[in-house]
């Protein structure tokens, strides 16, 4: 979709693995509205992942760095001010990852190291990119940072482990910092709590492709897509959202606000 919202505006993607990640989307989305970018991920992303494909594509600067360490921000903001010719007008934060999970970790029986790195990952790295902009003035009045999260910061799903919480924590640094930079320079922070969504990541939790059709049939709109994620975050990096900030802004068919769905009932009565 080409619209020209983001004509003449400059932003860093984080998080784009391959073409099945949200960020993926966000980034090719982004430079079709007209938008420069670059593009980053984890060190060990860049060997595994299919980033140097996009940046090619969409003739972005890819810039390695680990978002848990503030010289890697930092010069991630430095080589993309010099890149763009200016300072940023929008970032997006898509960066997460559950240890326990990943090492197949009982919620109840949490190793508390792998916890306190899926909070760094996770959450933590989201306000240490913002410190990093602020400290370094890298964002231009009116800008527009942006977090992916998802509802299991309000409301429990068991096998998401500590993911949860780090989205909890992610949610309040956007509510926190985004009073501090709404303040100084009218920036808006706000996060997307999108629908399950098929990436790599995503799909890796366990039982993820019965929640996904649980999701699908609970929403009335059904669940939402990468590519219109990718549309929502265009209109949240244009200057057509500047009023909007701090939110958690649910994109994810209806399903935050369900309660029950015939068609579920259906199902089980099927089933049954």
């Amino acid at each position: 979709m080409s619209n020209n919202l983001l004509a003449g505006k400059k932003g860093i993607i984080f998080g784009a693995l391959d073409d099945q990640s949200i960020a993926w989307k966000v980034a090719e989305h982004c430079v079709a509205a007209g938008a420069k970018i670059t593009l980053t991920n984890a060190p060990v992303a860049f060997r595994f992942g299919k980033i140097n494909e996009l940046a090619e594509k969409l003739n972005a600067k890819t810039i390695p760095a680990d978002a848990t360490k503030m010289e890697d921000l930092e010069n991630l903001l430095t080589e993309s001010m010099e890149a763009l010719g200016g300072k940023i007008d929008f970032v997006l934060h898509s960066i997460g990852m559950s240890f326990n999970v990943r090492k197949n970790k009982a919620y109840t029986d949490s190793n508390y190291d792998y916890m306190h790195k899926t909070f760094d990952v996770s959450a933590m790295s989201f306000h240490r990119l913002m410190q990093s902009m602020w400290k370094l003035d890298a964002i231009n009045e009116g800008g527009s940072i942006m977090a992916l999260t998802y509802i299991a910061a309000q409301r429990t799903f068991p096998d998401y482990g500590e993911m949860a919480e780090s989205k909890a924590l992610l949610e309040s640094y956007a509510r926190s910092f985004g009073y501090h930079f709404g303040v100084s320079k009218k920036v808006r922070v706000n996060t997307i709590s999108q629908s399950p969504t098929w990436t790599t990541a995503g799909s890796g939790v366990k039982g993820f492709k019965e929640f996904f059709n649980y999701a699908d049939k609970m929403s009335p709109l059904g669940n939402a897509s990468a590519e219109s994620c990718a549309d929502y975050c265009v209109s949240m990096f244009s200057d057509l959202t500047r009023m909007v900030t701090m939110q958690n802004l649910y994109h994810d068919g209806g399903f935050s606000n369900m309660g029950m769905s015939p068609a579920l009932i259906d199902v089980a009565e099927d089933q049954a």
